[in-house]
């Protein structure tokens, strides 16, 4: 299982990551049943989050999905529009909420 937050490998079904702490939500019905929504990204988005969207669907690294579609925007051109209309379409990730950190007691 991974982190939500910071992306580092955790134990199955934990309920907090202790790499940093945040609170691993149990996922979505459609999430367990196997099926993947392509959604944007809110994490890792660096213009609307088209590319890392499209890079977590299909288990692919960010930045070659990146550099793939600037090729396709300066040798074909309809990289361009195909961006515009995902970044309408595709619906933007859920917000996941944040979990407040204890404070450490003071002896």
């Amino acid at each position: 299982m991974t982190c939500h937050n910071c992306r580092k490998e955790i134990l199955e079904g934990s309920a907090y990551c202790y790499h940093c702490g945040a609170r691993q939500l149990p996922p979505p019905a459609a999430a367990s049943a196997g099926q993947k929504r392509l959604m944007r990204s809110r994490r890792d988005k660096k213009i609307g989050g088209v590319c890392a969207g499209v890079s977590e669907y299909f288990s692919l690294d960010v930045t070659l999905v990146r550099v793939v579609w600037l090729l396709v925007v300066l040798l074909g051109g309809t990289g361009l529009l195909a961006y515009l209309v995902c970044w309408i379409v595709m619906p933007l990730e859920p917000e996941t909420p944040p979990v407040p950190v204890p404070a450490a007691h003071a002896s």
